[in-house]
């Protein structure tokens, strides 16, 4: 590719979730950062409708209105990814809506579409000179989110799940094994490959991992991931889990394999009388036990894991070239649901240790060091103890 001229710097943040109205404020923290950048990415995590129709997708996800989409071109967003598990939760009204209101509010989205094709399409837009391009794909299910040939939905990558007992105690935990089958593989390479000589920088956008869990990162996750950028991605981001996950640099690009909740505010994970749905309350009282956490009281329209308050803002510095620099900025969801871009101060550095852990107990090999209030993200085995700096 001819070389460009300018530098960028493209910011990404996790799930968003706006089922309450009035969120606007949520973003008064972040709106600074957000704004700042050249290009500002964010993932909206349910459908947006007034008319949709309820599905029968596992638990699925009540609508949300579409003017509370109205605060993410205020808070500085200019795109979106879908591709979700709740992507279907309403039907064919839910898919259309979301993408019509993003769209007519200015921003590009990518990840559903009325057939697979549509859904398969990238966004590519134009900064500093730079272009960006952006893929999404859904990889946790269901299948009834996933577009067809003629059906609306979510881009996808299947995952296989294999139980081996490989000891001789019936009933006692197997070892669990997960891979995306190589058809879905090699069609994400060709969606790469294509995209790839249309653009100067390339993300991947994963919905991916298991949720409410710390630190893990599954096999399936790293396939994936490592597969996007030997095809030609420069950067590869992930969500879906509502916690945060570590980040890796492979082949010298960068992998935030789970960028938590950004703002997430609803009322349908919860398991009292705000919460209209019997199955919705019932999934909320499941999945304490599922996967042993208790939402924080003092944050009842938050209700995930306490951990989750922690998150982060991908930072990725463009050069001229299209060479990225990984940075990330910590931040910390208030009780007032806006995520605080923090300092380095003794928050700051609680997060930075924090990804520095998860990072190296999921066996990612990554190096942090602070730059001023940012972390600058590079090659190598995590570090311990307190931050470093440049």
């Amino acid at each position: 590719m001819a070389p460009v001229n300018g530098s960028a710097v493209m910011l990404a943040v996790g799930d968003i979730i706006l089922d309450e109205p009035g969120l606007a404020p949520c973003f008064d923290s972040s709106r600074a950062a957000l704004r700042a950048a050249d290009l500002a990415i964010g993932h909206v995590e349910v459908p947006h409708t007034t008319r949709g129709i309820q599905q029968k997708t596992a638990v699925p996800a009540p609508p949300a209105d579409p003017r509370h989409l109205e605060a993410l071109p205020e808070a500085g967003f200019d795109l979106i990814t879908l591709a979700a598990n709740h992507a279907y939760d309403q039907g064919d009204p839910g898919v259309r809506d979301t993408i019509d209101t993003l769209r007519g509010l200015g921003l590009a989205t990518v990840g559903t579409g009325m057939t697979l094709a549509e859904a398969r399409q990238p966004a590519v837009v134009e900064r500093q000179g730079l272009r960006f391009g952006v893929l999404s794909y859904n990889t946790v299910g269901p299948a009834e989110s996933w577009a067809g040939p003629a059906k609306a939905g979510c881009a996808y990558l299947r995952v296989i799940t294999h139980y081996e007992h490989d000891h001789h105690s019936p009933g006692a935990p197997p070892t669990v094994y997960t891979f995306t089958p190589l058809a879905d593989v090699e069609a994400l390479a060709e969606d790469v490959a294509a995209l790839r000589s249309r653009c100067d920088v390339l993300t991947v956008a994963f919905h991916k991992g298991v949720v409410h869990t710390p630190a893990t990162v599954l096999e399936y996750e790293k396939q994936i991931a490592r597969a996007a950028i030997d095809a030609g991605a420069d950067v590869v981001i992930g969500h879906h889990a509502h916690i945060l996950r570590g980040i890796e640099i492979y082949r010298g690009k960068p992998i935030y394999h789970g960028l938590g909740n950004f703002v997430c505010v609803t009322k349908a994970l919860s398991y009292d009388a705000s919460n209209d749905s019997p199955e919705r309350r019932a999934w909320a009282l499941r999945r304490r036990k599922m996967f042993g956490f208790e939402p924080d009281p003092e944050y009842p329209l938050y209700p995930f894991h306490p951990e989750a308050k922690q998150t982060i803002i991908a930072k990725c510095v463009v050069d001229g070239r299209g060479g990225v620099e990984a940075r990330f900025l910590p931040a910390y969801v208030d009780k007032q649901y806006q995520p605080e871009v923090l300092a380095r101060d003794e928050r700051g550095e609680q997060v930075f240790a924090y990804m520095e852990r998860i990072s190296r107990e999921a066996g990612l090999k990554a190096s942090f060091a602070w730059d001023g209030d940012e972390v600058v993200v590079r090659a190598g085995q995590a570090p311990g103890g307190c931050g470093q700096s440049l």
